[in-house]
Parts: structure tokens; sequence; C-alpha cells
């Protein structure tokens, strides 16, 4: 990626920054939230990177966005992206962060595909069992994927647990095409 270190500088400069004022989990709420909001509009994201687009209409547009709804210190770093010309990282930078954040709160990322999306009661009995299985907290990531049918294939750092109805087809098609049973006629 073209400016990863810089977007990590960046990232390890704000959450510095936060934890001083003590404001880090609030600052994270603003990465996964500008994050999302710039992975859903792809003309946003474009906006941003644009070399057309007038800095000060970028920092305009995000504080119109976001400038009621994010802390201080994310505000600050709108400016202080502007000033140094790289508007266009805030994407990178807001995933570094939440990515640093996790690792210094020892939290791990839990992927769970499932057919249909999880309900909050499911939810909790998988962050449940996740520190059961692993003594640490998650933040839990539903992904659908209505091929894998029904069950649930579970992701944690680089354990995989695949209970999904296309896997257990997946083995019985392996079970049957082994077997050398050949019917007589």
């Amino acid at each position: 990626m073209k400016n990863a270190r810089a977007a990590i500088r960046y990232a390890k400069a704000i959450l510095n920054l936060a934890k001083d004022s003590k404001e880090e989990t609030l600052v994270n709420d603003d990465m996964l939230f500008i994050a999302t909001t710039i992975s859903e509009n792809n003309e946003f994201e474009v906006m941003l990177r644009s070399p057309i687009v007038k800095s000060s209409d970028k920092i305009e547009v995000l504080n119109a966005l976001f400038g009621s709804k994010v802390n201080n210190i994310t505000l600050g770093l709108f400016h202080l992206l502007q000033d140094n010309k790289r508007i266009a990282m805030l994407h990178a930078i807001t995933k570094q962060y939440t990515i640093i954040y996790d690792f210094d709160k020892h939290l791990q990322v839990a992927k769970v595909t499932t057919a249909v999306p999880l309900t909050k009661e499911i939810e909790a009995q998988v962050l449940a069992k996740i520190v059961t299985l692993t003594g640490k907290k998650a933040n839990l990531e539903n992904v659908v994927n209505d091929a894998i049918l029904g069950g649930f294939i579970l992701r944690v750092g680089d354990m995989q647990y695949d209970a999904s109805i296309s896997n257990y087809l997946n083995e019985l098609k392996k079970e049957f095409d082994n077997s050398h049973y050949i019917p007589k006629i």
C-alpha cells in the first residue's frame, strides 16, 4: 500500500494524543464511524482522493458530515491532514488506528460468516464462547454469505471453525467419492 507507513505513523500519533486525554475509546468510535462511512460511499472516497478537489472543499465536506458527531481530536486530525496535504490518507489512517487500538486493548477481531445476519442474542452467545475459547475479548464482525446455506464459520486470529452446511455437504461428497463401493447390477 502506497502510504501505509505514513498512515501507521499518523494513527499512532493520534492514539497517543487520545490516550493523554483519556479519550482513545471515543476516538476509536469516531474512526470506526468514519471508516464505515467512507467504505459505504464510493463517491465520498473518490472525492477525498481527488487531486482536483481543493483541500479546503474537502475539509468543508468533512466538517459538514462529521463536525458535530466526532471528538475534537478527530477534528484536529482533519486539519492536520489538510495542512500536510494528506487528506486522501484518511481512510487508511482510520483503519490503522482501529488495528493499533485493538492491539493496545488486547482485543481481537472475530469474523463470523453466516447465511443470515446474527441476532443480538446469538451475537452475545458467540462473544461469550470466544472469551471461553481464547481467554480474550473480541470485536465481532458478521459477514453474511448465503452460499454457506446455514450454520456458521468462525475465524478468530489464525483459528477457524467451520460448522456450515456447505462444509458438511462437501465432507459428505468426499466420503462418497472416496468410497470404493460399486453397486452390483
